[in-house]
């Protein structure tokens, strides 16, 4: 028996979560077990322990999109009991059981071996959040970042975190984005050289283009604020997209494509082939900065999960949250 976050749901439709003691014969199928040692918590997690935000489709569910352990039983050559994993994305903890157990059973395609330079704690600081937010960087890489600051939204979240701290490791000027002024300091130590209120983005304009500021973004509001920085980009800059914190629309013009050869780059973490996943969790290895990580760590463990998913979606949780699910 081992402990579980098992959220379930009444005849009246309503979830409750808590901590269970379940069995390995309760594990869904799969060909590699891991003994999960920490996962972390992102938006999804919020609605899959509430709501289920329409991603969970069977009950009693066991979420946690993202977690990183050490191979206990494997089907597979690729791996053997003792080596190191993460996994992120593939619906895990949607639709799939996930990380928030001391064990996890997944299909070997999903994993991929933790790189050297990171142990499994410092990889679930970085979670599926760092991973989007290195996948995000290297985009912007691959269409070539111009000269002056790159601007980041909702940098305080956890996306927002790493995106900054990567960018800042590679030497580029960092604008910051926040509607939380008691974040300056924070975003200032991860390496943001300009902070901006989030009231100076969030106003719709009329005009489709203003003064070319920015030389990259990465977003992870969308929105009224997505359309706003569209017409701010410098010319043939690009903004990698990996959120919608501020709504799925997108009250824009094509002006900005157009005049400006503006590129709109949409982040999927999810289903990102194998060799992506290597690459981006090679390169967070190398170009995020480890002490900054530390700096970004908030430490929990699986009964601090309710109140945590509750706090997510009220962006309430700043940082990286690292859930030691044995503790």
């Amino acid at each position: 028996m081992f402990k579980a976050l098992v959220v379930e749901k009444n005849e009246d439709g309503k979830t409750s979560a808590a901590v269970q003691e379940i069995g390995l014969d309760q594990l869904p199928a799969g060909d590699v077990t891991v003994a999960v040692e920490y996962s972390t918590v992102n938006y999804k997690d919020g609605l899959c322990i509430g709501p289920g935000g329409g991603l969970v489709r069977n009950y009693p569910h066991v979420p946690g999109i993202d977690f990183a352990g050490t191979v206990e039983a494997s089907d597979d050559d690729r791996y053997k009991p003792g080596d190191k994993v993460v996994l992120t994305g593939w619906r895990v903890g949607e639709v799939h059981w996930g990380g928030y157990a001391q064990k996890a059973r997944v299909k070997a395609d999903w994993l991929v071996p933790l790189p050297a330079g990171l142990d499994t704690r410092h990889a679930m600081a970085v979670g599926t959040a760092g991973f989007t937010a290195m996948l995000a960087v290297m985009a912007l890489e691959d269409h070539g970042i111009k000269d002056g600051p790159v601007l980041v939204t909702g940098a305080a979240g956890g996306v927002g975190s790493v995106a900054t701290a990567i960018l800042s490791k590679l030497g580029h000027q960092v604008a910051a984005v926040t509607g939380r002024p008691e974040t300056a300091d924070y975003l200032t130590s991860l390496g943001a050289t300009q902070i901006v209120a989030r009231e100076e983005l969030n106003e719709t304009t009329k005009r489709p283009l203003e003064a070319e500021t920015w030389g990259g973004c990465v977003d992870a509001v969308g929105g009224e604020m997505l359309a706003r920085l569209l017409g701010q980009m410098q010319y043939g800059a690009s903004v990698a997209a990996v959120g919608l914190a501020g709504g799925a629309g997108l009250p824009a013009t094509v002006i900005p494509f157009l005049l400006r050869g503006v590129n709109l780059l949409g982040i999927d973490s999810v289903m990102q082939p194998y060799e992506n996943r290597v690459r981006a969790w090679e390169r967070i290895a190398q170009d995020l900065p480890m002490d900054k990580l530390d700096a970004m760590i908030h430490p929990a463990t699986l009964g601090d999960l309710p109140d945590l998913g509750r706090g997510i979606l009220k962006g309430q949780v700043k940082g990286r949250v690292v859930v030691d699910v044995n503790a």
